[in-house]
């Protein structure tokens, strides 16, 4: 329980990442705020709940607040905000998490046969909502600032942030988020709050599983271990150096000596790979 005493905030939390960063910070004492549209559990296979959610934060020890909340709907976002600042005055960690995927030819196909409606519906619930819920979230992340802790804004981004991965409007979205968290890394900075851009691997979420999205798993994450991540960095008094930088969730799991729920550290997906041995040179007469 590190984190007892921590208000935390996660956006998108009623299933896939979203939802296993909050089952990791609930786990390590934190009160954590979830938002997500679907109260109750929903009538299909892949499940997702605010309920769900708050069921497992609980099974572990945690405390969760369900907010019903649609981050289209920027009055929704103020109301979960004002909930957290009339209960507690402050908030020491947003999770920036919710994302909408857009139904349709996502993959294969060149941007220009995709509907252009896929640009406005990853980017608004995505990285429009980030910046909003920052902004509103603002002054209690401020409040939150101590002697020797300061509040963090963790933003869930991706590899398609650094090259091509989905098509055209999820990686410039992503993008963005990583431009998005160095940004307010420098007007935050001054008030120790930090504000970092996070990349999972392939993780091993409800969709993944159900074969939904093309992924292989054979080297792959719980949903949880981007959770361990924020939760170490919540942790650790030197996260300022952190601060407006892209971090990559394997390799700070090596640098904090965290692990994922079965204990191993999978590999980071940018790590190199090992090469073969090259032969002597000649030596030139």
């Amino acid at each position: 329980m590190r984190l007892s005493g921590r208000v935390a905030l996660v956006t998108g939390a009623t299933r896939g990442v979203g939802r296993g960063i909050a089952v990791a910070l609930g786990a390590e004492g934190a009160t954590v705020y979830l938002t997500g549209r679907t109260r109750t559990p929903p009538d299909h296979a892949l499940g997702g709940s605010l309920e769900e959610t708050a069921a497992e934060i609980e099974a572990r020890g945690g405390r969760a607040v369900q907010c019903v909340c649609d981050h289209a709907n920027d009055d929704d976002v103020r109301a979960v905000v004002k909930a957290i600042g009339d209960a507690h005055d402050r908030l020491d960690i947003l999770v920036n998490n919710v994302f909408a995927i857009p139904s349709g030819p996502m993959f294969d196909t060149p941007f220009w046969e995709q509907p252009i409606g896929f640009w406005d519906r990853m980017h608004t619930v995505g990285l429009r909502s980030h910046y909003v819920a920052s902004v509103l979230c603002a002054p209690l992340l401020l409040a939150a600032r101590g002697d020797e802790e300061g509040a963090l804004i963790a933003n869930i981004s991706s590899f398609g942030g650094a090259s091509y991965q989905v098509n055209v409007a999820y990686g410039v979205g992503k993008a963005g988020v990583d431009r998005l968290a160095r940004d307010m890394a420098r007007d935050l900075r001054p008030h120790g709050v930090c504000s970092v851009s996070l990349y999972p691997g392939i993780v091993r979420t409800e969709r993944v599983l159900a074969g939904e999205l093309p992924f292989s798993t054979d080297t792959s994450e719980s949903p949880e271990f981007t959770g361990r991540a924020i939760a170490a960095l919540a942790l650790v008094p030197e996260r300022m150096k952190k601060t407006g930088k892209t971090l990559v969730v394997a390799e700070l799991a090596r640098e904090y000596g965290f692990t994922d729920l079965d204990g191993t550290q999978p590999a980071s997906l940018r790590a190199p790979k090992p090469t073969s041995p090259q032969p002597p040179r000649e030596k030139t007469p």
